[in-house]
């Protein structure tokens, strides 16, 4: 097995290898956490039903047509190219699950989905031993597997299709498997991958590119109870959604096409980073017809938009759908880099409290100065990084709570927002 080894964005590196960082003195950047995790319930023809699974951007560059029926290139991918522009990791799930299985004489596809019906099983007698059969799996005009046996029970099922076993094998030019077909992307089938995407606490962005109001309303829903019942901190990435209001929320305006990459970019951008002005680098032609007027009323309305410069197109501001602005809940919090830094140091702070002091460090002075301790470890590193500024250890306290089994934490710290309007008034002599 090889080393580890590579590039690093921090030290928490799983294999024993050599990890290097190069950087350029003047513009030095870390962050406390790998970000780059996506998760969409995608309309698929072809994969495992019920079942989130994830796939890396070199899983999907190699492996692609085993596990989506296409090639990588293919113009069904375009949604999972446009993710990973700047995602690391996405979790699929198969919102069209509950199909039907292709099948023929001699096997079932191993998935449900309409992609089963380009397998065709091909037999020919061996040219070495007129007793045994070469039986050939084609997906399309792609040759997927070749097996020499004497009988079906002999063959070996793949990646595509489960041989029937009690079959009888003979002579056959081509025989398409048929019969397909995709399940529904049902309102239902959304719910069940967000009952189960919940469980995976280190997704950052979720995207839901469809047009049914219900369904963005489930999304939306979601992620505020996730955000503010349960802990879970991650931003839902939807088109067109006006009822939003809420941090959890980046509502895309140009195109619900765009949403597969904005989910990406929304997963992707480092804590002490902004999309502000990003160029769009992906496949899409997008429509950036907007006046001065209409992209100044699109941010006033929470929506995430791209216009053009030139002759590229880049994100204009990188906000979320929050709008209501209180005396609590001030301007800075429409801004994503504010969210990314608050929900970053939630995070850590909770990560470290659960593996380190629940249950298990007594709740005395020894234990808070500890706690304390850490906490001011990771909003040291969010200095560091340029994510806060003006950091001072004694904005941090550590009590005891109401009963002697919980802790009080307040502190204060001021977020770093990147450059996005630039005033200058020159005195002309």
């Amino acid at each position: 097995m090889a080393l580890g080894g590579g590039t690093y964005l921090t030290q928490n590196k799983v294999l024993p290898g050599a990890y290097f960082q190069f950087i350029s003195k003047a513009i030095a950047s870390a962050t406390l956490s790998d970000r780059g995790v996506a998760a969409m319930a995608l309309e698929l023809d072809w994969g495992a039903d019920d079942k989130v699974f994830s796939v890396t951007a070199s899983d999907f560059m190699k492996d692609s047509k085993k596990m989506f029926g296409f090639d990588y290139d293919a113009a069904e991918m375009l949604p999972l190219r446009e993710l990973f522009k700047h995602a690391s990791k996405v979790y699929v799930y198969k919102v069209t699950s509950g199909g039907v299985k292709a099948s023929n004489t001699f096997a079932e596809a191993k998935y449900t989905g309409k992609k089963g019906n380009d397998l065709k099983v091909v037999i020919q007698t061996n040219v070495d031993d007129g007793e045994k059969f070469d039986v050939l799996l084609y997906l399309g005009t792609e040759k997927m597997d070749s097996q020499t046996v004497s009988k079906a029970s002999e063959l070996i099922d793949n990646d595509f299709v489960v041989w029937k076993k009690s079959a009888e094998l003979s002579v056959t030019a081509a025989t398409a498997l048929s019969g397909g077909t995709n399940g529904t992307a049902s309102t239902s089938n959304h719910q069940a991958f967000l009952d189960k995407i919940s469980s995976y606490p280190d997704v950052n962005a979720i995207g839901y590119a469809g047009s049914e109001s219900a369904v963005k309303g489930l999304y939306a829903a979601f992620a505020d109870r996730l955000r503010n019942d349960v802990g879970i901190r991650l931003q839902v990435v939807m088109h067109d959604y006006s009822s939003a209001d809420s941090i959890s929320c980046v509502n895309v305006k140009n195109s619900a096409e765009l949403v597969y990459w904005a989910t990406g970019v929304i997963a992707g951008t480092a804590v002490n980073k902004s999309a502000t002005n990003m160029k769009y680098d992906g496949e899409l032609s997008i429509n950036t017809e907007f006046t001065q007027d209409e992209l100044t009323e699109a941010l006033g309305k929470g929506e995430w938009v791209l216009h053009q410069v030139g002759t590229e197109v880049h994100v204009l501001e990188d906000i979320n759908s929050f709008t209501s602005i209180t005396d609590e809940m001030g301007d800075i919090f429409k801004d994503n880099q504010t969210i990314r830094v608050i929900d970053t140091r939630a995070d850590s702070i909770a990560s470290i409290f659960a593996s380190k002091y629940l249950g298990k460090v007594p709740n005395d002075k020894s234990g808070r100065v500890s706690l304390w301790s850490d906490i001011v470890k990771i909003d040291q590193q969010l200095s560091d990084i340029n994510a806060i500024e003006d950091f001072d250890p004694e904005d941090i306290t550590v009590e005891q709570g109401d009963t002697k089994k919980s802790v009080l934490i307040n502190s204060a710290i001021t977020i770093i927002n990147t450059m996005e309007k630039l005033y200058m008034k020159s005195m002309i002599e």
